[in-house]
């Protein structure tokens, strides 16, 4: 089930960015709560999944493919450009072009040091 985030869900958020990434973005996700841009995706119970936002600008963090393809599938529209979906992750980009979703810009992720892949399945932002 996806639903709006809410000020309660932050902490369950929190961690499961920090087991996927390594560190949160608590303050960037209070914000998009606020906003009532962020949705979360509940899986036996529990979150599973997390969207600041279905933007250029916001992220989203997911334990599997599938919380990733909830929340990607609740959208009514994207904001901006659209969503970041990282091409490494074929299993993912392969289902939103079956579902009707296009390339616009191929980007490439680039980082200055150490770089450890997160675990699960996520969405880049362009501000992080």
């Amino acid at each position: 089930m996806v639903r709006l985030a809410q000020s309660a869900d932050l902490d369950a958020c929190n961690a499961l960015a920090r087991r996927m990434h390594g560190f949160d973005r608590g303050l960037e996700l209070q914000h998009a709560i606020q906003q009532n841009t962020a949705v979360v995706v509940e899986r036996a119970g529990r979150i599973s999944g997390y969207a600041s936002a279905l933007a250029f600008f916001g992220h989203a963090v997911a334990e599997s493919n599938l919380d990733l393809q909830a929340l990607i599938s609740s959208a009514e529209s994207f904001g901006g450009p659209g969503i970041l979906v990282p091409s490494r992750n074929a299993a993912l980009l392969r289902w939103c072009l079956a579902n009707g979703l296009k390339i616009v810009q191929p980007l490439t992720l680039m980082s200055i040091g150490l770089y450890t892949d997160p675990p699960g399945a996520w969405l880049p932002s362009i501000l992080f």
